[in-house]
């Protein structure tokens, strides 16, 4: 009853409260049990206004920053296909198959991979969400295209590779700047190229790839 609680709150405060309007998104957000993605440790933690460790030297996401981004790819209903970039805990790929989409989700952690898998499993989405470990830099062609792509890592400039794998009216959602602060952008394609819209400061871990920051 009080993650129960905690979890009502978080919704009511941390993000309709900050001015997610998406209904939606609102309801994926209410359904999934954040704790079934955190340490069992930091479990009493789950809906906490923060990130939150889960090994790796990665974290799970603030929950409004979850719920930004999802609303942020303004997903047409129905069934939508999904890329993530960046597995981590499983919670953003969660969120996004109770919102009803078929989630491709990369991982380049092996162990932050497998336990994703098991939490998904636990919260009965694992059907809806394909998993690999990859350099997520490079998307999923085979899988392209997509309805809209999440990258849950900040990167230094636009990863070309995700632009081109991108539906006709989809969006990427992308941390972008310094290893410190970035700027979380949506970009989609306009009539004369790429337009990007700005959505406010972020922080993140870093984009590790061939179209991200070099490993070392």
């Amino acid at each position: 009853m009080e993650l129960a609680a905690a979890r009502r709150k978080m919704i009511e405060e941390h993000i309709a409260g900050r001015g997610v309007r998406d209904s939606r998104v609102l309801a994926a957000m209410s359904a999934v049990p954040r704790e079934c993605f955190v340490p069992g440790e930091l479990a009493a933690q789950a809906y906490d206004d923060g990130a939150l460790p889960i090994g790796e030297g990665q974290t799970i996401s603030q929950p409004y920053i979850v719920a930004l981004m999802t609303e942020a790819l303004q997903l047409p209903a129905g069934t939508a296909r999904v890329l993530e970039v960046g597995t981590g805990s499983g919670y953003q790929a969660a969120v996004l198959a109770a919102l009803g989409a078929e989630v491709w989700s990369i991982e380049r952690h092996a162990g932050l991979l497998a336990r994703a898998e098991a939490a998904l499993a636990d919260v009965g989405l694992a059907d809806r969400v394909h998993v690999r470990l990859d350099d997520g830099t490079l998307g999923w062609p085979e899988a392209a295209p997509f309805d809209g792509i999440v990258v849950t890592a900040g990167a230094p400039g636009l990863p070309r590779p995700l632009l081109e794998q991108l539906g006709p009216r989809a969006a990427l959602v992308v941390p972008i700047g310094d290893e410190a602060v970035q700027t979380l952008v949506r970009v989609r394609r306009g009539r004369t190229g790429w337009e990007e819209q700005y959505l406010g400061e972020c922080r993140f871990v870093k984009l590790h790839g061939a179209f991200g920051w070099e490993d070392g």
